[in-house]
């Protein structure tokens, strides 16, 4: 009878722990975290993209996809639903993009804000905003892959018609060119060779040439150098020249007041002694013309003075005028 009490008890507790343990655990993993659920709007593949996949805003685990369907309002828009953490930062410019988990293939989505629209974008169960995802890396290149192939095509064509048979001509002739004028650049190096082993002593001549300018410039300009005191004494005789052509012109200036003032007015009064006596002259030739007798007996009547001659006075007649 005591075992039966005992076993009871044992397996009463057995139940109670594990009930205990079960309800550790579902409280410990379960995510008490609120949830806000959003629509992601995508008009191109989510390839890799399956429910419970996770979500990310800039790296940052916020969320996980909770479905993925058609778009029964608008064909060929797929509408995801993820449910997003309501502390994380969504604004009316936040997008998404579909990003794979290394090599698995397997994606989840990542979420991104460019900050055009900074103001918070709101939602809820019964009014579920939509956020557009934009088309990933692969989707980018699966779009240019035409053009890629395209162009990489007509690469291929280019590089063969450079390889054409003509072409391969031309590079081997002007290998062959090159070739040649490497070789002229030796046969003219082995010639200046003489010229270049020439060179150093040039050079130690030129430097000589230099050391002895440097010396001669060091020289004139030494204040009590042959050049200087030379340069010295012609400045002083050109001085004294200039003395004396400053003496010869005072000499030539007072000779010249001289002439003005003394000589001048007395060759003056001697032209005017001169023209005198030569109008006596004529006087007395015009009386010995006229009265050849006077010479002897004298008597002959004086002409009358004219202007400027002493006694001499106007008529009457032309002082009234």
């Amino acid at each position: 009878m005591e075992n039966k009490p005992h076993a009871f008890w044992a397996g009463l507790f057995t139940i109670g722990l594990l009930a205990a343990i079960a309800l550790a655990v579902f409280f410990f993993s379960a995510d008490h975290r609120v949830r806000v659920p959003y629509d992601l709007i995508s008009h191109t593949s989510v390839t890799g993209l399956y429910p419970d996949a996770a979500v990310r805003y800039r790296g940052i685990d916020v969320g996980k996809v909770q479905s993925i369907q058609f778009d029964a309002n608008h064909p060929g828009q797929i509408r995801i639903r993820v449910l997003i953490d309501q502390k994380a930062p969504m604004t009316r410019s936040t997008f998404g993009t579909l990003a794979l988990q290394g090599v698995t293939g397997i994606a989840f989505v990542q979420l991104d804000d460019n900050n055009l629209d900074l103001s918070p974008l709101p939602s809820s169960d019964k009014n579920i905003a939509e956020i557009p995802l934009r088309p990933g890396l692969l989707d980018q290149l699966q779009r240019r892959g035409d053009a890629l192939l395209r162009k990489l095509d007509n690469i291929a064509s280019d590089v063969d018609q450079m390889l054409s048979e003509d072409n391969r001509k031309q590079v081997m002739a002007t290998v062959a060119t090159l070739q040649q004028a490497a070789s002229s650049v030796n046969v003219l190096a082995q010639q200046l060779q003489p010229t270049t082993q020439r060179l150093p002593g040039a050079v130690a001549d030129l430097q000589k040439t230099l050391q002895s300018t440097n010396q001669l410039i060091t020289m004139v300009n030494r204040p009590d150098g042959p050049f200087q005191v030379n340069l010295n004494k012609a400045g002083t005789a050109a001085q004294q020249t200039g003395q004396a052509l400053a003496s010869i012109n005072e000499s030539i200036q007072e000779l010249s007041a001289r002439v003005g003032y003394d000589t001048l007015p007395r060759v003056d009064s001697l032209t005017d002694d001169v023209r005198s006596a030569m109008r006596s002259v004529d006087r007395a030739a015009g009386t010995f013309t006229t009265s050849p007798r006077s010479l002897l007996f004298g008597g002959a009547p004086l002409p009358a003075p004219g202007p400027g001659e002493p006694g001499f006075s106007w008529p009457a007649g032309a002082a009234g005028k």
